[in-house]
C-alpha cells in the first residue's frame, strides 16, 4: 500500500486493473488460451453466477461463519480489554502481546495447526473429550462422547462451520482487544475516579462509562470485522482441504470465487463474481454505517 501512495505509475496501474475487472467480467475468458481468447458475454456472467446455487450457498457459509465468528470476538475483547486495562501497565503489556500472538501468526500455519488438533483419530481435541469422558469427575457432562466418537470437525458438513468460525475467533479476538485497549487507555481515570465516589462498582464503570465512549473504536472494530469475514478465505480452504471434504457448508464466497477463476478458469465469470461480492460488502458496510455511524445514532437517538 506504501507503494501504491508514493508511486503514480503503481497507482495508476491499480486504477486501470479495477477498469480491466470490469471490462473482463462482461467477457468469456480462459487465461491459458491468451488475450485473443477472450469473448464479449454481456451481462451473462452476472446471470449465471446469480442464478448459481453454489454462489447462494458459499454466500450463506460467508454469512453465518461471519456471525459465528465475529459476535463473540467482540463480546470477549470487550470485557478483556477492559480487564487488561484494570489490571494495570505490567499485566497489560504481557497479557496483549500474548493475546496479539495469534494475529500475527501465518493464518495458513494457524490452519494446519488446527487442522492437525480436529483429526478424528490422533487429534488433541477429541482425545481430551475422551479423557473427560472416562474422568470420574467429569464424566456426567462427558457420557455421550464415546458414542459420538470420531467426530469428524473437518469432514462432517454439520461442523465444519463451527470448526473453521473457532479458527476465526482464535485468531483474531487478540487484534480487537488490542483495539480497545487502545480505546479505553484514552478515557480520562478522573471519570472512573468520579463514579467510584458515587458508588458505581465496577461494571457499571463498565456499562456506563467506558461502552459509551469507545462506541467510535467499536463501530472502528467491527466495520473492519463485516470486510474481513466476508473476504474469508484462507482458514476454510485449509480446513476442508482445499475444498475436497465438508466443501458444501464450507465453501466461503471468496473460495467460490477462487474455484471459478483457477478450478474452472472462468477469468470472466470470476470478475462478475468479484464484483457481486463488493457489492454485498459495500451494502453490508452502508447498513451498519447507517445503523450505528455517527448520523445513524443521531437519527435514532
Amino acid at each position: 500500500m506504501v507503494f501504491i501512495a508514493v508511486f503514480p505509475a503503481v497507482r495508476n496501474l491499480f486504477r486501470l486493473s479495477y477498469f480491466f475487472m470490469i471490462f473482463l467480467s462482461f467477457h468469456t475468458w480462459n487465461p491459458v488460451q491468451g488475450l485473443g481468447a477472450m469473448e464479449w458475454v454481456g451481462w451473462e456472467n452476472y446471470q449465471l453466477a446469480l442464478t448459481d446455487p453454489m454462489l447462494w450457498q458459499s454466500l450463506w457459509n460467508t454469512i453465518v461463519i461471519a456471525c459465528l465468528s465475529g459476535i463473540p470476538q467482540h463480546l470477549v475483547a470487550l470485557p478483556t480489554a477492559y480487564l487488561l486495562v484494570r489490571l494495570g501497565a505490567r499485566a497489560r503489556h504481557w497479557l496483549s502481546v500474548a493475546f496479539f500472538m495469534p494475529y500475527v501468526t501465518s493464518t495458513i500455519a494457524v490452519s494446519m495447526i488446527f487442522y492437525v488438533m480436529y483429526a478424528p483419530a490422533s487429534g488433541i481435541i477429541n482425545k481430551t473429550l475422551v479423557l473427560l469422558a472416562d474422568a470420574s469427575l467429569t464424566q456426567w457432562a462427558f457420557a455421550w462422547v464415546h458414542e459420538a466418537m470420531p467426530i469428524r470437525w473437518t469432514q462432517d458438513n454439520a461442523l465444519i462451520r463451527y470448526s473453521v468460525s473457532f479458527v476465526v475467533f482464535w485468531k483474531y479476538v487478540g487484534f480487537n482487544i488490542i483495539i480497545y485497549c487502545a480505546g479505553l487507555m484514552t478515557i480520562p481515570k478522573d471519570l472512573y475516579e468520579a463514579a467510584r465516589i458515587d458508588g458505581a462498582n465496577a461494571w457499571q464503570q463498565f456499562r456506563y462509562i467506558a461502552l459509551p465512549l469507545l462506541r467510535p473504536f467499536i463501530f472502528f472494530a467491527v466495520t473492519l470485522t463485516i470486510i474481513g469475514n466476508m473476504n474469508l478465505f484462507d482458514e476454510p480452504y485449509v480446513l476442508t482441504r482445499a475444498l475436497q471434504q465438508a466443501a458444501d457448508n464450507g465453501m466461503t464466497i471468496s473460495n467460490y470465487l477462487y474455484r471459478v477463476a483457477w478450478e474452472w478458469l472462468d477469468m470472466g465469470g470470476a470478475a462478475a463474481v468479484s464484483w457481486i461480492l463488493f457489492g454485498i460488502i459495500a451494502l453490508l458496510t452502508a447498513i451498519y454505517f447507517y445503523l450505528f455511524g455517527r448520523k445513524g445514532l443521531e437519527e435514532h437517538s
